[in-house]
């Protein structure tokens, strides 16, 4: 058994959480780089928590621009185990309506600007990302959605596209028709791979803003729009954050689905021909395997 410690990663509007006790800002360096900001820690329910606003206070990061990499570290090296993503999004579902909360199990990665693993020349290692986010993780997340009185999607696909541009037609109705994604986003990846590299429990809850471009009724993304909807969706956020502790509890069991040892077999590099400085900056997210 090892002690909970729930890391939730803010999205859009999404810049602080209350109801932490003890709770303090704090720098955490990283051999990535620096975070998109500072990292606020406490505990609430008596389970200990982080807290990372993905574009930083004041919202500084476009999504090409939040340091991956430099976030999934630091929060594995505070000691985090579970992964909560928050994150806005548009839907290409009639159902999946805005101030919906879809909880998603799937991903199609369009990125292309970013650096997606910890690992390369040096070390090279190769995680199974067929279930990409942690059905028990997931689960909780659901329920303390349906708690918190927010309506809640069970599953979804997320398309993931580089941005900061919002969908032309032709894209939102082809990831709509042809690739049959749920919803559309700019920040879960390469988050989501890195957070398998690093053996950490992710879930990913999508608030939905919008219709994207596709729907006949809405017509193209309008801004204004999206930030009222955000601004309602943080309130829900943090509601669903707040149930996450009593669901969770203090103590934690290895995970059922074994994202804890996704790196089990992974690394391929022989050990005499693994680069030292490669090494080095690897010591929080495979210290468990590398040693």
């Amino acid at each position: 058994m090892t002690e909970t410690m729930i890391g939730v990663i803010g999205g859009s509007g999404l810049y602080d959480i209350a109801g932490l006790e003890g709770a303090a800002w704090q720098k955490v360096p990283t051999p990535w780089g620096e975070t998109s900001d500072e990292i606020l820690t406490g505990r609430l329910g008596g389970v200990a928590m982080a807290f990372l606003p993905r574009h930083g206070r004041g919202h500084v990061h476009s999504p090409s621009s939040v340091p991956y990499r430099a976030n999934i570290d630091a929060l594995k090296r505070l000691g985090v185990t579970d992964v909560i993503s928050l994150s806005a999004c548009g839907s290409f579902r009639e159902e999946m309506a805005p101030g919906d909360f879809v909880v998603i199990d799937q991903f199609i990665d369009r990125t292309f600007a970013r650096e997606k693993s910890f690992f390369g020349a040096g070390c090279a290692a190769h995680v199974s990302v067929a279930h990409p986010t942690c059905a028990r993780l997931g689960d909780a997340c659901a329920a303390a959605a349906h708690a918190a009185g927010v309506r809640v999607h069970r599953g979804g696909t997320y398309l993931a596209m580089e941005g900061p541009q919002f969908s032309t037609l032709a894209e939102s109705r082809m990831y709509r028709e042809v690739w049959g994604a749920d919803v559309v986003g700019m920040t879960n990846m390469p988050e989501a791979k890195l957070a398998r590299e690093a053996e950490l429990c992710y879930a990913s809850v999508a608030m939905v803003t919008d219709y994207d471009s596709w729907h006949p009724r809405h017509g193209e993304v309008d801004i204004g729009q999206i930030i009222a909807t955000l601004q309602g969706n943080a309130d829900k956020g943090r509601a669903l954050a707040g149930g996450l502790p009593g669901l969770l509890g203090v103590a934690r069991a290895a995970c059922p689905h074994r994202c804890d040892r996704a790196l089990d077999f992974a690394i391929l590099t022989a050990p005499e021909a693994r680069d030292p400085d490669v090494l080095a900056r690897l010591d929080a997210v495979a210290g468990r395997v590398l040693g």
